[in-house]
């Protein structure tokens, strides 16, 4: 079996907590690697999720972690971008409906920015919210010492 703790990074996006509100994530800085995968990790909701009552989550990307625009499907893999970056929306519907033990959905950036940020939306009520968290994984790094790499002896 092959080390693959010390080979990546990862970063939190957006913390996970119940979110019943709008949430952009924290720019995460991919200098130093050459491949990234955005986690959302979602409870069990809290609320009965629908059409009317609903999260999407997209992702944005930036050179200079300030301004931000939504990542196009041809900077991801492993997904689909449906518009304005999202590529989940959890509505309750096959998809994007987390069970009573929560799910995890990813999509892989493939992008040329230097940083990138899950964003959360929401439509309508969310009286009792629903746990939804997102961290990046980077990989791939250019070099061993951006991520703390180290020999071992045999």
């Amino acid at each position: 079996m092959k080390d693959m703790s010390n080979s990546v990074a990862t970063a939190v996006s957006i913390k996970n907590a119940v979110k019943t509100s709008a949430e952009n994530g924290t720019g995460v800085d991919l200098q130093g690697y050459e491949s990234a995968t955005v986690f959302v990790d979602v409870g069990a909701e809290g609320d009965t999720l629908s059409s009317s009552v609903h999260f999407e989550i997209s992702l944005e990307h930036s050179d200079d972690n300030s301004t931000f625009t939504d990542v196009a499907q041809a900077d991801i893999v492993d997904g689909t971008i449906s518009g304005s970056g999202i590529f989940l929306k959890l509505d309750g519907t096959a998809g994007g409906n987390p069970d009573t033990a929560g799910d995890i959905f990813r999509v892989g950036y493939r992008g040329g920015k230097r940083y990138i940020r899950v964003v959360l939306a929401k439509t309508g009520t969310h009286s009792n919210g629903t746990p939804i968290g997102a961290f990046v994984m980077k990989g791939h790094a250019r070099h061993s010492a951006d991520n703390a790499f180290t020999a071992h002896a045999s």
